[in-house]
Parts: C-alpha cells; sequence; structure tokens
C-alpha cells in the first residue's frame, strides 16, 4: 500500500516537474504558439483595403479581431508600431459567386470569399519572416437572401477564420 502512494506521488511529482521547465522555456505554450522567450512586443497595422468590391467597415474588422486574437492567446504586448514582430496586411479580394446551381440554371447557394495577404516580420528570428503570403475564407449563403442581409454575419465567420489561420502562420508557424 505504501509503494503505490509513493509510487503516485513520484509520478505526480514528475509531470509536475516537466510541465514547470517546459511552461518556463517560453518556446512552447498550451495555446500552441512557439513564440520565443525574447520576443515582448507586437505590432499590427491597420489593414488596407484594395478589394474591387467595397466593404467599409471590413478593414477595420479585420485589424481589431486580428490583435484581440493576440491578446487572447499571447503575453505579447501591443505597440503602435516597431514590435518584436509585425504584421501588417492589405484585403485584396470581396468576392461574391454562385457555387451551386439548380435544375433551373439559378444559383442555390451563394460564396462570400475574402482574401487577404499578409507581410510578417520577427525582428529577433528573421528567418520567420514571410512577405505577401495570401490567405482566404469563404462563407456560403443561400441565394433567397440578399448579401446585404448576410453580410455581417458571413464576415464575422470569415474574418474569424482567416485571423486564425494567420495567427497559425504566425507564432504558431502551422
Amino acid at each position: 500500500m505504501k509503494r503505490k502512494i509513493i509510487s503516485a506521488i513520484a509520478v505526480t511529482l514528475s509531470l509536475c516537474i516537466t510541465a514547470l521547465i517546459v511552461h518556463s522555456c517560453g518556446i512552447y505554450s498550451f495555446t500552441g504558439t512557439s513564440i520565443q522567450s525574447d520576443v515582448k512586443t507586437i505590432s499590427i497595422s491597420y489593414f488596407e483595403y484594395k478589394a474591387l468590391k467595397v466593404n467599409p467597415t471590413l478593414a477595420n474588422q479585420m485589424t481589431e479581431s486580428l490583435r484581440d486574437k493576440f491578446i487572447k492567446l499571447t503575453k505579447l504586448e501591443q505597440v503602435d508600431m516597431d514590435g518584436d514582430l509585425q504584421i501588417e496586411g492589405a484585403i485584396t479580394g470581396y468576392d461574391v459567386k454562385a457555387t451551386a446551381v439548380t435544375a433551373n440554371e439559378t444559383a442555390a447557394q451563394n460564396r462570400l470569399t475574402v482574401s487577404v495577404k499578409i507581410s510578417f516580420v520577427n525582428k529577433n528570428h528573421p528567418e520567420d519572416d514571410f512577405d505577401d503570403k495570401s490567405f482566404s475564407a469563404y462563407a456560403d449563403f443561400d441565394s433567397s437572401l440578399s448579401l446585404d442581409s448576410k453580410e455581417a454575419e458571413l464576415c464575422d465567420e470569415i474574418v474569424e477564420k482567416l485571423c486564425e489561420d494567420i495567427f497559425n502562420a504566425t507564432v504558431a508557424q502551422w
């Protein structure tokens, strides 16, 4: 009985020590990021809007959502410029196309697609940098509905997907 208790304590203690070592090294976190311990700040520039079809709120929504993601999932301090990590982006596409056609040759479903290009700089580890990397995400909606009636909901969904992809490409390095 004593051996089982001692064995259980030893296992628990070794797991705690391992978790402490992994967490204290600063390279791995349980959110999936791999931010080096010498990286302390991030600057995310306001997204430019370069798409032909205009959505006046999308650039601001994209910028703020990406900033919020970094606030929630990292310990990085956000600064206006010259952060250890720097992200600049532009919305390059905003398109609606039919995706499903009925027997009457009318659209049954439409797809809103948003495309962005991102430049990423890691001042302390330039091997992680990338320039003009493209990301896109889409959401489908019933063609009986107008884009105006669904646009805000669709953009929320798309921006969430894009921010997840950008986050993963920059600090999770997926």
